[in-house]
């Protein structure tokens, strides 16, 4: 597994943390930043899959 599906996992875990956490506080900018750490970890997420289907040819 790509480093970078396991650091685009843990950027999107801690966007969800942020959001809901932004959620209950009632804190918007909070809130807006997990779901932009979720984009981002989800974007490097495919990035990573990406690299490990290319090395698996």
């Amino acid at each position: 597994m790509d480093k970078d599906r396991v650091e685009g996992s843990a950027t999107n875990i801690g966007g969800k943390v942020k959001e809901g956490a932004g959620k209950l506080t009632g804190d918007e900018k909070m809130r807006s930043e997990g779901v932009a750490d979720q984009v981002k970890g989800k974007a490097q997420n495919v990035v990573g899959g990406i690299k490990d289907a290319l090395k698996g040819k």
